[in-house]
């Protein structure tokens, strides 16, 4: 459900919280949001980057935000008017309206739900659950690297030492 604090308009981005992921929309004004859904027509809206990924195709809907949202958090996030500055209201809405039923590409990391509604209000797609993600990754991976590194040299620090006290007895 909706936040009660939450009272969008039109323009606005709207981030609903999935189970690992944030979905985004635009909202539309009356109820209705445009986003990026599953292009197959019986894939409920809820999973639509789960079977995006596979078919790296999404196609662009208004809903309503109801439908959309279901039983998850959402709230108004227009969190990038802080280093970008938003389209005119008209010209937000005239733009989404002309992607409504077609389809486009879909890739997590470049063409997403949140790049799609952020080129939408800024004329740039930004995400930053994939900057989050990415930073993660390269951290896990920078960690895992540095702790094979010491214990590598853990382990050939403890190996010298063995040698010198071997060699005197």
């Amino acid at each position: 459900m909706g936040q009660e604090n939450s009272h969008p308009q039109p323009g606005d981005l709207i981030e609903i919280d999935r189970e690992f992921y944030q979905h985004w929309a635009l909202y539309m004004g009356d109820g209705y949001v445009i986003n990026v859904t599953p292009v197959d027509e019986g894939a409920p809206s809820l999973s639509v980057s789960m079977i995006s990924i596979f078919t790296r195709k999404a196609k662009v809907k208004k809903q309503l935000l109801k439908e959309v949202v279901g039983n998850n958090k959402w709230r108004v996030n227009n969190k990038y008017d802080r280093s970008r500055t938003p389209r005119p209201v008209g010209e937000i809405l005239r733009r989404a309206e002309r992607w409504i039923d077609r389809e486009l590409p879909y890739d997590v990391f470049g063409s997403n739900c949140e790049h799609f509604v952020t080129d939408l209000r800024y004329g740039e797609g930004v995400s930053d659950q994939v900057t989050k993600a990415v930073i993660c990754t390269t951290a896990a991976v920078g960690s895992i690297f540095l702790a094979g590194l010491a214990t590598a040299v853990v382990k050939g620090f403890s190996e010298e030492s063995s040698k010198r006290e071997n060699k005197y007895y």
